[in-house]
């Protein structure tokens, strides 16, 4: 049996697709692109797809993973052609290798998001990230399914920091606008409970009463596990790519 890992991505609309959309899309993929998938055992099989740890709906990705089991050996940059020809434009393979290490999912421990907030004034923004960054504990609201709960969102960012407007920056879900415009860079490690974007953004109201007219354009620019020297996050398909074929 074959695995093989894939790097994906949504862009534009399509950041806007449920993780249960690109489960359904992804499986017609399969079958349109006639990857000879493992199927699971039981009364309903199921295509061996390994999913983790997806971006939330509305948030645009440059690197979503999932990993996928076959019956057959394929080549992989082959089978990402496929696939990505059978996929809707914005949701696009970019990536593919096969696996030769394992714990692609433990490897995952931290995310890179970029953060546009139209109508906001970068020196604005700015007073309110070193607010953020000066704070020991930033407690956040999040509605729940038990209910309303608080946590405190600081101990899980890594860094945060505006862009100069001039810095090149990656954002698919750009919008044109003549109104100020500010960016934010942010590192967040993948803890419990969870702290996403948008938990940040309720700090930084929380801490400085940054609200954004509109709402931000986020996209997740890399996951990876998180190097505490360097700040960086790592490329989490490196060790398959270096591992020497048995």
């Amino acid at each position: 049996m074959q695995r093989v890992r894939l790097r994906y991505t949504k862009r534009g609309r399509l950041r806007f697709t449920s993780h249960r959309d690109f489960q359904r899309a992804f499986e017609r993929a399969l079958r349109r692109a006639e990857v000879p998938m493992a199927y699971s055992a039981g009364f309903t099989p199921h295509p061996k797809v390994s999913y983790a740890n997806a971006a939330p709906t509305g948030t645009g990705s440059e690197a979503e993973y999932l990993e996928i089991a076959l019956t057959e050996t394929r080549d992989p940059e082959q089978l990402r052609i496929l696939l990505d020809e059978s996929l809707p434009a914005g949701l696009d393979i970019v990536e593919a290798v096969e696996a030769r290490t394992s714990g692609l999912a433990d490897r995952l421990t931290a995310s890179v998001w970029e953060l546009r907030l139209d109508g906001v004034d970068p020196a604005d923004a700015a007073r309110a990230v070193a607010a953020f960054n000066a704070a020991e504990a930033v407690e956040v609201q999040r509605l729940t399914k038990n209910g309303v709960r608080t946590f405190d969102a600081r101990p899980a960012v890594a860094s945060l920091e505006t862009l100069e407007t001039t810095e090149e920056h990656t954002s698919q879900a750009d919008r044109p606008t003549d109104q100020p415009c500010a960016i934010l860079r942010l590192v967040v490690r993948h803890v419990t409970p969870a702290v996403r974007p948008d938990d940040v953004l309720s700090g930084l109201r929380a801490v400085a009463d940054l609200a954004p007219p509109v709402p931000a354009a986020v996209t997740r620019l890399a996951q990876g596990l998180f190097d505490e020297e360097t700040g960086t996050v790592t490329d989490p398909l490196a060790p398959d790519r270096e591992a020497v074929p048995a």
